[in-house]
């Protein structure tokens, strides 16, 4: 076991889908695996293995921002071997074309922690997913008739901002959404050598400022969920 996920060697799959909330970790589970068994409950960041069209797969809450997914990251490919990591999560939209419940691809991910620029001693380091999650993700979306839209988003350390008005600033540049997570994921993955991809649904716009409820965003988002279990 590591610091704060109680398996062993073994009990996790080569792939892991991490949602930020750990009950919809526990739905993944039981809705779209067969024969789930859950190998963490430290700080009820519920993990679960099981298997998808007969291969093995994981799927374990990652909790909210760089530092925690971060944490779990490199617990997962240090400690326990784990080779993809697919972030499944919520995003609010920065343009008005990416509407409610469309599914996001982050090519890359822009960000407001400081966690990098601390790294690379005031440098700009540009996280990005790995290229061949990226493109199997295309291709699959596709073959389901799935649309999706990919780019960069923001990965905020921020959820409620100052200055509402500045996402305007990220959406001049062509930022499509923002999130709390895939920078600090893609890092640790391209340090320890690991292949990583964010698969996101618009669960808010700060656009038109519509917005889906926090039971829909744990138990609904299965077009990114097939996605992500097809990567595996």
């Amino acid at each position: 076991m590591s610091v704060h996920i109680d398996a062993k060697k073994g009990d996790i799959a080569e792939t892991i889908l991490l949602p930020g909330d750990p009950l919809r970790a526990k739905w993944i589970a039981e809705t779209f695996l067969e024969n789930p068994v859950c190998f963490n409950e430290v700080r009820a960041m519920y993990g679960y293995t099981g298997t998808y069209k007969g291969r093995r797969v994981s799927v374990m809450g990652s909790g909210m921002g760089v530092p925690s997914i971060s944490i779990y990251a490199h617990e997962l490919i240090s400690e326990f071997g784990v080779k993809q990591l697919i972030r499944v999560g919520s995003s609010g939209s920065y343009q008005a074309h990416v509407k409610l419940r469309d599914v996001v691809l982050a090519m890359a991910a822009s960000s407001t922690s400081g966690v990098n620029e601390l790294r690379f001693g005031g440098a700009d380091y540009a996280p990005t997913a790995d290229f061949d999650l990226f493109m199997r993700a295309v291709n699959i979306a596709r073959s389901k008739g799935i649309d999706i839209k990919a780019g960069n988003v923001l990965t905020s350390d921020e959820f409620y901002a100052d200055d509402f008005e500045n996402y305007k600033k990220w959406a001049k540049f062509g930022v499509l959404c923002v999130e709390m997570e895939a920078a600090g994921l893609y890092t640790v993955a391209a340090k320890l050598n690991a292949k990583a991809l964010a698969i996101l649904t618009i669960s808010d716009s700060l656009v038109t400022r519509e917005k889906t409820t926090s039971k829909e965003r744990e138990t609904t988002f299965k077009e990114m969920i097939e996605i992500a279990l097809e990567l595996a």
